[in-house]
């Protein structure tokens, strides 16, 4: 290039810029001027940069020292409060790590309710010291290393049960009242959070299985199929599906979990903002449509739980018993963040394979399912299990 050409084009470099200049003033005060796609990108920006700003100026000026990362959680606390959707929450560092640590607890293996002569047991979770030791449901709890635990509360005698892990506890057992009570010595251990418990009951003389499931954890369909598997084999006719108290879980599970019924045909539709609608089915292999089954749930029987609920509604395939649902009909996504942290957010909603949708579009309470036996009183009790096998008797009647 010859020197007068670059002196040539160093003056209209020299005079495009006060025009920029101008411009980007301009715009800058009137950005609906800008092109859409500018417009879009540089006021974003904005919008962002005002946040930075304003921890940067917290950090800097507050009165006393403030991390600016405690103010970045905030802010995105706020952010996802402004939402109103009591389903999507932020989850700092530390919560999100401690989320995905397995819950777990010390003791022998058992749900508990207290009654006249001390414990009743109302679930043995399955691998755990009770299960191993042979205790049932329906079984009493009537003393502790030799020591009576009637009269005594429910949380005093469970104190009495639990302790470290290796430590041994005598318990005297009693199946039932009046009929004299054996006892058995449990190792006490550290139980992860049981997924699945099963027993099996005999209700008019016919044996029936139940198949208690807490949450819809990775790999619970597994467990749900091999605790069915056990109690056939064991001889039950039917099948209880325990879904109280079970808030939900991944919606791939519960897709999974309803094939263990369902032998064909839809078992949820998801329709997102941001994903493609998508209809989940059955996968196959279900057990025979002549095993007749009771699906038992709560007023806390909410989202992956009322997913099979419906499924199996609809497809007329369970007698739903108990009270009607939470009414959950979206659906969330964990979204790891940068700082550690995660967006746990309602990303789309769920459709039962006749069309429903469950929830009120996590801002109130939705439609839920409704049972056909309801359960007026102690659905969550041994009473709500009792209707349940007495409603699945009838259809082996």
């Amino acid at each position: 290039m010859s020197s007068r050409r670059r002196v040539r084009l160093t003056y209209v470099l020299g005079a495009m810029l006060p025009v920029l200049l101008i411009g980007g003033i301009w715009w800058g005060g009137h950005p609906e001027d800008l092109p859409a796609f500018m417009r879009s990108r540089l006021v974003a920006h904005a919008d962002t940069r005002v946040v930075d700003e304003a921890i940067e100026r917290i950090a800097s000026d507050y009165y006393r020292p403030v991390g600016s990362g405690s103010l970045a959680n905030a802010s995105v606390a706020g952010a996802v409060a402004s939402l109103h959707d009591r389903f999507s929450h932020y989850l700092s560092p530390k919560e999100f790590q401690d989320s995905n640590e397995p819950p777990s607890f010390t003791g022998i293996g058992v749900e508990v309710q207290r009654a006249k002569r001390g414990l009743e047991i109302a679930r043995v979770f399955n691998s755990s010291p009770a299960s191993r030791a042979g205790l049932k449901a329906h079984e009493s709890i009537v003393a502790v290393n030799g020591r009576s635990i009637a009269g005594l509360s429910a949380n005093r005698s469970r104190a009495l049960i639990i302790g470290p892990p290796g430590t041994d506890v005598r318990l005297s057992i009693e199946a039932h009242a009046g009929h004299g009570a054996r006892t058995v010595k449990l190792t006490r251990a550290t139980i992860s959070e049981p997924v699945v418990a099963s027993a099996t009951r005999t209700v008019h003389g016919v044996k029936l299985g139940v198949v208690a499931l807490s949450t819809f954890s990775p790999g619970s369909h597994g467990e749900v199929r091999e605790a069915v598997e056990r109690v056939r084999r064991e001889g039950a006719k039917g099948i209880v599906l325990d879904l109280r108290d079970n808030g939900g879980g991944l919606v791939e599970e519960a897709q999974l979990i309803a094939s263990i019924f369902v032998k064909h045909g839809p078992i949820v539709t998801t329709r997102a903002r941001s994903l493609p609608t998508q209809t989940l089915s059955a996968v196959g292999n279900a057990i025979g449509a002549s095993v007749p089954v009771v699906v038992l749930v709560d007023g806390n029987t909410a989202s992956a739980s009322e997913i099979v609920t419906a499924a199996l509604q609809d497809h007329h395939r369970a007698t739903v018993v108990g009270v009607h649902t939470f009414g959950k009909g979206v659906f969330q996504e964990e979204m790891p963040l940068s700082n550690g942290g995660a967006l746990d957010i309602t990303v789309g909603e769920y459709y039962t394979p006749n069309g429903r949708n469950l929830g009120g579009g996590g801002i109130k309470q939705g439609a839920g399912v409704t049972p056909e036996v309801v359960v007026a009183h102690g659905v969550d009790t041994l009473h709500g299990l009792e209707v349940a096998l007495n409603t699945l008797a009838e259809h082996l009647k």
